[in-house]
């Protein structure tokens, strides 16, 4: 290289022009750019040398308006044609002369700007650039072409951003919600979220850290979420929302039911008086009771059962949908069906004065509560009332002449809970508490009173459970059996130390065993019954809905839809499904408990010392009366079981499931 050649040269990475001033040991040259500024640069910074005469360093401003002349990109793609199909190469001289007819320096350069930054229709191989193939070049504009729309899609994506964060209402494009379902899965999931890249090269693209915490954080102010967003629920795979097929099944359900396979056979029912008695809230409404009297004075108690299965088929889409489901999930903030919501609350519950299919438990019992005689039928029903447990009490506190058969059922449900306690029942009566948070994020937690009302529902339901248990193992009916085994419980003179209540039915609730399901019948220890199923919830418990499948194909005399090991496949399934709904309901509904009580800091509760979680660390359970929760708490002082305590919330913070309590203390006014 000589003194005065002009050359292009890189300096981390950007295009430098500058004339060679004079070598630099062995290899370097010392080379001086337009400002005079001078640089010691070895071979290998060198990129091309342009030459064409001897330059100074004030030439290069002219020079670079002189090439900017040719630099026109498209003039490539003329070159490439020709070039493709005599199937050679050139070096940018070759090139200024097949574009402009000349090869001057300026030209060169232009030429050698051109292919270096070209992409799409040249590659280069030493000194020269090959012409890529016409299917190479289609492939390249087909990506260039994707990238352009991805740009595009980003940048329309970050304006809405922006404008969401401005308090701005925007119309979420698909693309958008792509990106926003990525953000939402690692908020939730974390690492172990799949779409955990693209959330972090969203939250880095739009400036900020790239954390579960920062999603969550943009997700809220987006107004995608509420920051008491159920991360629970996210985090299982309960599906939230029914697909569109299913819905389009379940509307063309609603508008030609299918054929009734028991219309034939349905029992005339409507000429009973059917009271349905539920919670004020409730819409899915899946029984009701009844009371005939007979001719020879005694009297015949009805359970009716909603008879959901008249609209499916095993197998079908709606009842492969329950299935995976296998429950519907009540949290705070409303439920999570099992079934579509018009489905469920419309033909599939027992609707006050319309014609309604079901499943009828027919019964008369001895005056002590046993079974005397039962059977079940299809049936066709009119529900008569719609009460809640609220108007039952009412009714009967006063005694309602017109409507004796509430009093009557209710002293069944009396005579059949004594006889259940004769047979070895278990009653445990803890307070429970019903919480409720509204569209405005407002939580309400009432406590529920154990009432005639409820205890009436609860002996009807768990007769009829004895019954359907009763049948299915009369006629060897494969179906899901419920069995508790017979727990140890302490003797009785440890339980005679504690307090009455619920200190006492805690230490009995401790060493309840868990439920079982089977296919074949056991005991049920807490309910001192010698077989039972669940089934008086169908539409909101695939266990009762796979009852009632196999029941009814019984009763009309058809093969059953499912064999043994069918049903045990299917209660294997259902049984951790069901179980992770009741982790949900339970931290759902422990997440809004330390809410409420973070609201109310203020206010000093009452509590009751429970149980013993680990002695040997003063950790215990603890009840709050008033609204009927436990609650694990250190003690900070010695206390024993049966110790109440006035306390005050410290510090609640129900994203980190944390909460701690003060003792209030109060001196005594001396005189």
């Amino acid at each position: 290289m000589e003194k005065g050649t002009l050359l292009e040269y890189r300096l981390n990475g950007d295009r430098r022009l500058a004339v060679a001033d004079r070598p630099d040991g062995k290899k370097n040259w010392v080379v001086v750019d337009e400002n005079g500024q001078a640089n010691s640069i070895p071979p290998r910074q060198i990129a091309y040398e342009i030459g064409g005469g001897s330059y100074k360093p004030s030439d290069i401003p002219n020079f670079r308006k002189e090439v900017e002349k040719y630099l026109d990109p498209d003039s490539l793609e003329v070159a490439w044609e020709i070039l493709v199909e005599e199937n050679r190469g050139v070096d940018p001289g070759e090139m200024a002369m097949l574009l402009f007819s000349e090869n001057e320096a300026p030209n060169r350069y232009a030429s050698y700007l051109l292919l270096s930054e070209d992409k799409l229709y040249f590659k280069q191989k030493g000194d020269r650039y090959e012409p890529r193939s016409a299917t190479q070049v289609a492939e390249l504009k087909h990506q260039q072409e994707v990238e352009t729309h991805r740009q595009q899609e980003w940048g329309n994506f970050v304006a809405r951003v922006q404008q969401r964060l401005a308090g701005e209402l925007v119309e979420w494009e698909n693309t958008d919600r792509i990106r926003i379902e990525a953000l939402e899965k690692y908020a939730a999931l974390a690492e172990e979220a799949r779409e955990r890249n693209h959330a972090k090269e969203t939250l880095s693209s739009l400036g900020r850290t790239d954390t579960p915490q920062a999603a969550f954080k943009l997700l809220v102010e987006l107004k995608v979420w509420s920051e008491h967003e159920n991360l629970v629920l996210r985090r299982t795979q309960i599906p939230i929302h029914f697909s569109t097929k299913v819905l389009e099944v379940s509307q063309r359900c609603l508008n030609f039911p299918p054929p009734d396979l028991d219309a034939n056979n349905r029992l005339d029912l409507t000429h009973l008086k059917v009271y349905t008695i539920d919670d004020e809230s409730t819409l899915e409404i899946d029984d009701g009771v009844s009371l005939e009297y007979l001719e020879d004075g005694r009297q015949r108690l009805w359970i009716h059962i909603a008879d959901p299965t008249r609209l499916l088929s095993p197998g079908d889409e709606l009842d492969l949908e329950a299935r995976r489901r296998s429950t519907t999930v009540y949290l705070p903030t409303g439920m999570v069906p099992m079934f579509p919501h018009d489905l469920a609350t419309g033909p599939m519950s027992l609707v006050q004065s319309q014609l309604c299919a079901a499943l009828s438990f027919s019964v008369i019992l001895e005056e002590s509560g046993a079974v005397t005689e039962y059977s079940i039928h299809v049936s066709t029903i009119k529900p008569t009332y719609r009460l809640t447990y609220d108007d039952v009490d009412e009714m009967l506190q006063l005694g309602l002449q017109a409507e004796p058969e509430i009093s009557a059922i209710a002293a069944w449900s009396k005579r059949r809970h004594a006889w259940r306690v004769s047979q070895g029942a278990i009653t445990i009566s803890m307070p429970d508490s019903s919480i409720k948070v509204d569209e405005n994020e407002e939580i309400t937690i009432r406590l529920l009173e154990d009432c005639p009302s409820r205890q009436l529902v609860a002996e009807m339901m768990i007769l009829a459970g004895e019954l359907g248990a009763r049948y299915a193992q009369t006629h060897n009916i494969p179906v899901p059996f419920r069995g508790q085994p017979q727990p140890e419980l302490p003797p009785e003179e440890e339980l005679l130390i504690l307090s009455p209540g619920p200190v006492r039915s805690s230490a009995i609730r401790r060493c309840m065993p868990k439920s079982e399901m089977a296919t074949t019948p056991s005991r049920h220890a807490s309910l001192g019954l010698d077989a039972y199923i669940q089934v008086t919830s169908p539409i909101r418990r695939y266990s009762d809905l796979l009852a009632h499948f196999q029941i009814k194909a019984h009763l009309r005399g058809d093969p059953l839809p499912l064999a043994v090991l069918e049903v045990q496949e299917i209660v294997q399934s259902i049984g951790m499904a069901v179980r992770e709904a009741s982790l949900v309901e339970r931290q759902t509904n422990r997440y809004w408990i330390l809410e409420y009580l973070r609201r109310h800091s203020g206010e000093v509760w009452q509590a009751v010392v429970l149980r013993w979680l680990r002695e040997d660390e003063n950790l215990g359970l603890i009840l709050l009366e008033d609204i009927g929760i436990e609650l694990a708490w250190r003690f900070p002082r010695a206390v024993s079981l049966g110790d109440r305590l006035d306390l005050q919330v410290a510090y609640a913070d129900p994203r980190e499931d944390q909460i701690h309590f003060q003792e209030m203390v109060y001196q005594t006014a001396q005189l």
